[in-house]
């Protein structure tokens, strides 16, 4: 039902937008055969929002997986470096929670492990609406960053590195999953979360044994909630999984290249000695980077998508 409800919603919004051209098509050919100037002037400026909202909805076209639609789970991990890796991470969250912000999307943090200083250690968040993964799928991968580390006395130049994975939304039906392959697991959280969460084993693992996936959640208030967060992680990353195995099935069948893994560099954000941040597989780069930094990421997802298209993938 709800798949059927955001296709009517989408054959609804292109019936609009043609009713919408046609009728000021008819009102620019009155306008100019009684030379009304006012009305050409409204007609224009209907015209022009008419544009932005055609090529908003010519934007969507570039989605053409079907999972693209779907809500996103998003897990961010800092890489080794300590607290400098660990503050990049928590940098990135923060684009990423913008950035869906300006979109009108809605998150939640799931699970998240702290920095025993500053930073997080890692973090996965859900975020929900319209082909989020379908934009997100894009900044999967290794982000890099260069920068004078303000955590360093001497204010040496620091290069971090975060791992950024992004996984569809999956729902039972999606995976079929056997009970006797799990393995559960309750464990004491660590780091901040108050004395309950502390002194009881509330935290809990789950290990898909087939796959050797593993799946945890330290973050919710109780076992339950955890093991509810966990297994939903762990839906997602079998889904990625079959959707991975799926994509190199078929590019072994066209005789492409196989990509070596997921945790390629991906984007380098330099903020010293120049500031510059360039994505290395579109080329696309912009020396703004405040602006990406506080979630204005849409011209790079705009880029991957349309290279995706261009390659014939």
């Amino acid at each position: 039902m709800s798949r059927l409800a955001a296709e009517k919603e989408t054959v609804g919004a292109w019936r609009d937008i043609d009713k919408k051209l046609t009728e000021l098509s008819g009102l620019a050919s009155l306008a100019s055969e009684e030379k009304d100037s006012s009305l050409m002037a409204d007609v224009e400026k209907e015209t022009a929002g008419a544009v932005v909202r055609l090529a908003e909805m010519e934007f969507e076209l570039l989605f053409q997986n079907e999972l693209d639609s779907r809500n996103a789970m998003l897990a961010v991990h800092a890489g080794a470096g300590g607290t400098e890796s660990q503050d990049w991470a928590e940098m990135i969250l923060r684009m990423y929670l913008r950035w869906a912000e300006r979109h009108g999307y809605k998150t939640e943090v799931l699970d998240t492990s702290p920095g025993p200083e500053a930073g997080i250690k890692s973090v996965i968040i859900e975020i929900r609406g319209n082909h989020a993964y379908g934009r997100l799928i894009s900044e999967h991968g290794v982000h890099r960053l260069v920068r004078l580390s303000p955590f360093d006395s001497d204010h040496a130049r620091h290069t971090s590195f975060a791992l950024v994975e992004v996984l569809p939304e999956a729902e039972e039906v999606d995976v079929k999953i056997d009970p006797a392959d799990l393995k559960l697991e309750a464990f004491r959280s660590s780091g901040p979360g108050g004395q309950h969460m502390q002194k009881t084993s509330s935290a809990v693992r789950i290990t898909h044994i087939p796959t050797g996936i593993v799946s945890s959640c330290q973050s919710q208030r109780s076992q339950l909630r955890n093991k509810e967060v966990a297994m939903h992680i762990l839906y997602a990353r079998l889904l990625e999984l079959e959707v991975k195995k799926k994509a190199e099935e078929k590019a072994k069948l066209k005789g492409e290249r196989i990509d070596a893994g997921w945790g390629s560099q991906i984007r380098s954000y330099v903020l010293h000695p120049y500031h510059m941040v360039k994505d290395h597989r579109t080329g696309y780069e912009t020396s703004d980077t405040s602006a990406v930094l506080d979630g204005d990421i849409d011209s790079f997802v705009e880029a991957y998508l349309r290279s995706k298209i261009g390659a014939g993938k």
